[in-house]
């Protein structure tokens, strides 16, 4: 399948789940809105592709960014993956961040807080006239002001780059943030219970030794960069 170039896509309003999406296990965790699936997606670096082909089942990590209503990904003419996806076939996305480790009272009422998403449904292809500006989003996406500075993809390297993009008008999210969660008999159990908060954490750059050239504001301010989970606003 192909698609003309992207357009700068519009927020959308919340879309009812569809049958694959409707989240059935703690349902008062779900989120279908495009905010909070907006959000998930633009905290992360990577994501999981699954999909099928004649050799059986597969889930294969790779980056990600969005732009607009779209998931997208990229990688070699030659991917297995990428050429799989191309095809009639259906895949399914996942993204997960794991905020913390949730330790309760007693075993069974362990958990996690968390941000996860699923999209469903069928990759296209991003044809030549959209393919520099989706990559380019992509470098924004790692690092806002990279693509400025770098030597641009030329003709050769664009042609041996797929971009595919996935909508996400089937999307789920499920979200859950908070203390433990125990039963009255366990709340005098003698043992400690709270959040054990997890995040991914930036760490100092490290220069490449043929490098002279000085650092830019993003890498100085590298260390700066939080993928923690936007604050709750106040209550009332």
């Amino acid at each position: 399948m192909t698609i003309d170039s992207p357009p700068p896509g519009l927020p959308a309003a919340s879309a009812p789940p569809s049958a694959r999406t409707r989240i059935r296990r703690i349902p008062d965790n779900a989120r279908y809105d495009a905010a909070t699936v907006h959000a998930i997606i633009d905290a992360a670096l990577v994501c999981h592709v699954a999909f099928t082909d004649p050799a059986g089942v597969h889930c294969i990590p790779t980056a990600c960014w969005r732009m607009g209503e779209h998931l997208y990904v990229h990688g070699s003419n030659g991917s297995r993956m990428l050429k799989v996806l191309q095809s009639e076939h259906g895949a399914a996305v996942t993204i997960t961040h794991l905020d913390g480790l949730v330790l309760a009272r007693s075993a069974f009422n362990h958990s996690m807080n968390y941000r996860s998403l699923v999209i469903y449904g069928h990759f296209e292809i991003v044809p030549e006239p959209g393919k520099s500006a989706a990559l380019a989003a992509f470098l924004d996406h790692l690092l806002a002001g990279r693509q400025a500075e770098v030597r641009p993809g030329n003709a050769k390297e664009l042609a041996a780059t797929t971009v595919l993009r996935i909508g996400l008008d089937e999307a789920a999210a499920k979200v859950h943030a908070g203390p433990p969660e125990d039963d009255d008999e366990d709340m005098a159990w003698p043992v400690w219970a709270g959040v054990l908060p997890l995040q991914l954490s930036p760490q100092a750059p490290v220069r490449d030794a043929a490098c002279s050239t000085a650092e830019p504001e993003y890498v100085r301010r590298w260390t700066e960069r939080s993928f923690a989970p936007p604050e709750e606003p106040p209550a009332g």
